[in-house]
């Protein structure tokens, strides 16, 4: 079985393509695993779940399971093994899943919309522990952990302060058309296979393909013989999935992921402060932040991205923001007389910048300030921050 998208590979133009198969020939390990060691962020809060879902609101993990379709992989003995080990660390499982709370219920509808099974999108479990920042010791980023190379032959891009190894949705979407490609590229839609490639590189998973052609196997993925790694890729992929489609009979207690839209894409018309626009719509500013982990110096960009996610709860205030003409303010050096009840938040917020660059622009050590004290206004609007 073939999968294809409905935009028949887009991104697959004829230099694309030469340039992924040529890297996944040649290259042993093109998407590394997250270093061993590494420390992934700890989730402090959960913001969002979803984006743009058009079905009715439900549990993301009942979507999940109508989706899964390797069950009988879940009888291999070294998937057996996996689910021993995952079953020794429950609480590990629940501080994984808590940090895939805000991706879960997306990812599954993108793995759907392509016809993939369902288990692919547990991938970033294994790769990443569902960290957006996670970094491995070989180069590679993100949720999805890619390369330099390999993402820069899928298109994504790493400049103006952007890093889109680190965009959720731009990243998803790569891997998933990768996986898809090498499937149809190398392997006869055989997914299994092109997951075994996307962790080793297409050139080692052929490479054992004949080995094992020539010893009269047929030569699909649990008959390979790959780098340990490689050959515990799937099953602990098959074992997160045993655990999720039945929890209970693991002793394992999933928390609720509600499969509803819980944050929205806001147009980049012009560059973005996210701590400025966080600041003037009300939002918290963490919010932000985590929901735009590509965005590596905290601002966007036109000439980096087309949108930035925000929490849905307050889309129209931060729209009716963005939308709101620039603030009359004072020309850079112009003297601003402070009134009585005059505050310096107050003050900020009607010139359209944040307090700290009030207080660092004034020399001012904390927030107290006297009636007829004056002060110099930074002439800055919020497309300029």
């Amino acid at each position: 079985m073939t999968y294809r998208t409905t935009r028949q590979w887009t991104l697959a133009l004829a230099g694309g393509i030469a340039m992924i198969g040529a890297l996944s020939t040649t290259s042993p390990k093109l998407l590394a695993s997250p270093h061993p060691g590494a420390e992934p962020a700890q989730p402090s809060h959960h913001f969002w779940d979803d984006l743009n879902l058009d079905h009715l609101p439900g549990d993301a993990w009942e979507r999940l399971r109508d989706n899964m379709q390797w069950h009988e992989r879940r009888h291999d003995a070294r998937v057996q093994q996996w689910i021993d080990h995952y079953r020794a660390n429950p609480d590990n499982i629940v501080e994984i899943i808590e940090r895939a709370r805000p991706w879960m219920a997306w990812i599954n509808e993108q793995v759907e919309l392509r016809g993939l099974p369902g288990e692919v999108g547990l991938i970033p479990f294994v790769e990443s522990s569902y960290d957006p920042l996670a970094r491995s010791h070989r180069g590679a980023a993100g949720l999805w952990q890619f390369m330099p190379g390999t993402a820069d032959a899928l298109g994504l891009h790493r400049h103006n302060g952007y890093d889109a190894r680190l965009d959720v949705i731009a990243s998803t979407q790569a891997a998933l058309d990768y996986i898809e490609l090498q499937a149809d590229q190398w392997y006869d839609g055989d997914i299994e296979l092109s997951l075994a490639a996307y962790n080793a590189g297409a050139g080692t998973v052929n490479r054992a393909r004949q080995a094992a052609a020539s010893g009269g196997s047929a030569g699909d993925y649990w008959d390979l013989q790959l780098p340990a790694e490689t050959m515990n890729y799937l099953p602990k992929l098959n074992a997160i999935a045993a655990i999720i489609d039945d929890p209970d009979a693991h002793g394992v207690a999933l928390p609720e992921i509600d499969d509803t839209p819980a944050f929205a894409k806001v147009p980049v018309d012009a560059p973005i402060n996210l701590s400025q626009l966080a600041n003037l719509a009300g939002v918290d500013q963490a919010e932000l932040t985590a929901l735009n982990p590509g965005l590596t110096n905290g601002s966007a960009s036109p000439a980096a991205v087309d949108v930035v996610l925000v929490p849905i709860e307050q889309e129209e205030a931060i729209l009716a923001e963005l939308s709101a003409p620039a603030p009359s303010t004072p020309q850079e050096g112009e003297q601003y007389l402070v009134q009585h009840g005059d505050s310096l938040s107050a003050i900020a917020g009607r010139h359209g910048i944040s307090v700290a660059e009030l207080r660092r622009h004034n020399g001012l050590n904390g927030d107290v300030i006297h009636s007829g004290q004056q002060l110099e206004i930074p002439h800055r609007s919020l497309a300029a921050r």
